[in-house]
């Protein structure tokens, strides 16, 4: 169902469903949502002709591509440079409390927490924010709390040649709280230990480390 008066960019692509679309440009990635959303709207029987929702369709893949699903554009993978570790330093850097704000792949509704992610140095050491950025990047595309906890964690080990990589996530779903069983205080908590993180002694100084 389509406004013959609106929307109907999305002809000239032709795109044909479960295409890999991997190789549009930014542009037309907005361009093909807006004419999506905008159909599923017109499908729920709001009216495109008003004030407030006029431009809600570009306003939402606008949002979807630069922003909560940023993750999915390779090019904003961040930058990281190591440092040499001058001062031997060889124990627990923990960064914790670090945002975590994505959306759940099976409702397209978000999931908000804190992640926990600690390392054991060896030659190089990691700009702090760029532990946050890294978060960031992966959780900023359609996900399963189980998987963002892996791929922070092997991208952390890659980066820092080391095994010694923990991390943990603590998270609220919205599919959890606003639907289904609509539960409010419940939360996922989700871990990884890595190489001596997996010995029981740091574990515990790291989740004390956590809960402190």
């Amino acid at each position: 169902m389509r406004n013959s008066n609106a929307y109907t960019a999305i002809d000239k692509l032709s795109i044909p469903p479960f295409t890999n679309h991997s190789s549009f440009s930014q542009e037309e990635k907005i361009q093909l949502i807006e004419e999506h959303f905008a159909e599923i709207m017109q499908v729920l029987g709001l009216d495109l002709t008003d004030d407030s929702l006029k431009d809600t369709p570009k306003r939402v893949a606008k949002m979807y591509v630069n922003e909560i699903f940023s993750g999915l554009n390779p090019l904003q993978k961040p930058q990281v440079s190591l440092f040499e570790n001058k001062y031997a330093y060889h124990n627990m850097l923990l960064e914790k409390n670090i945002t975590v704000f994505s959306h759940c792949e099976h409702h397209f509704v978000p999931f908000t927490g804190k992640a926990h992610v600690a390392y054991i140095p060896d030659k190089y050491v990691i700009g702090l924010s760029k532990i946050n950025r890294i978060v960031q990047y992966y959780a900023r595309r359609p996900q399963v709390q189980e998987r963002l906890t892996m791929e922070i964690a092997k991208e952390m080990q890659q980066l820092m040649r080391t095994d010694h990589v923990a991390v943990v996530i603590e998270a609220n779903h919205l599919c959890v709280a606003a639907r289904g069983i609509e539960d409010t205080s419940s939360s996922t908590v989700t871990s990884f230990f890595g190489g001596r993180f997996q010995e029981e002694i740091l574990q515990k100084e790291f989740l004390q480390a956590i809960k402190n």
